[in-house]
């Protein structure tokens, strides 16, 4: 596995033009007043991992603040968000913030930093950390090789986790909670409709294939199905056919099976068929 690389300086501090290192002053200000991040990747905030960071802040405090800028009367949480919720649990009033001023005509970059700040920090679910990125390309016009520059990691482990925006739906919300793996997600990706994926997630999960398992099953279903070549018709039968031919004046097949068989005539009209009935009963 590559080895992941540093992210662009240290943080965002470094990401914010002219922001002065790290000793910026903390302020206490109203928990109430701090608003969540629309740019903030994460989705889903597992309780038990709150309420265990809610206990710690209720015993030790806020350790890390809250990065957050100016959003008219109230602060728009930049980085942070999972420590204010667990503030929130824990019953503070008051949280430590450090507040990030923009120059004029920032705004936008910073709900790009917001972003990539996130995506940095927080240990985000494969489909969040896609949409992540997928909000980058697609609002901020950053290519593939900026976002794995901004966030630490290769172009290619970023290209990986958008591809799995391709899966269905119902696929998704199975690799986001955690059900499926990245393996199993990639392994599926093999397989092009929806229903074929969606039913070999379904397999997946009843059977608890593992990722191994998985690319095998997709092997399976993705691998053309042969039909199976008749048998040659022997000599006799194929003399027989051409007799009945010849006799009726329209293609004959004679299909022979384990037991038996069948014998099959064509005919393309109405009168095709009755000249085909006189010839056979003899009319």
């Amino acid at each position: 596995m590559a080895e992941k690389r540093a992210a662009l300086g240290k943080g965002l501090s470094a990401l914010i033009p002219d922001a002065p290192e790290p000793k910026i002053p903390t302020v206490e200000i109203d928990i109430d007043r701090l608003a969540p991040n629309p740019f903030q990747p994460r989705k889903v905030f597992d309780a038990a991992s709150l309420q265990d960071l809610s206990s710690s802040i209720r015993e030790h405090g806020v350790i890390q603040p809250i990065v957050v800028r100016k959003d008219g009367s109230a602060y728009q949480i930049i980085a942070g968000e999972r420590r204010w919720r667990a503030a929130q649990l824990a019953g503070l009033l008051k949280v430590p913030v450090v507040v990030k001023e923009l120059a004029p005509g920032q705004e936008v970059r910073a709900l790009e930093w917001a972003l990539i700040e996130n995506l940095q920090r927080e240990n985000l679910n494969p489909i969040e950390e896609a949409l992540g990125y997928r909000r980058l390309a697609d609002e901020f016009s950053l290519t593939q090789e900026q976002i794995a520059a901004a966030v630490g990691k290769d172009r290619s482990s970023v290209a990986n986790t958008l591809r799995l925006l391709r899966l269905p739906a119902p696929v998704r919300e199975l690799v986001g909670g955690g059900t499926l793996s990245m393996g199993h997600a990639r392994a599926l990706l093999a397989l092009d409709k929806d229903d074929s994926i969606v039913k070999a997630s379904r397999d997946i999960v009843s059977r608890g294939l593992s990722v191994r398992e998985t690319e095998s099953l997709v092997k399976r279903m993705a691998a053309p199905v042969r039909e199976k070549p008749e048998p040659k018709a022997d000599a006799n039968t194929r003399e027989a056919e051409q007799q009945l031919r010849l006799r009726l004046g329209t293609p004959v097949r004679i299909v022979r099976a384990r037991k038996g068989g069948r014998i099959e005539i064509e005919f393309k009209t109405e009168d095709e068929l009755q000249r085909v009935f006189e010839a056979i009963s003899g009319q």
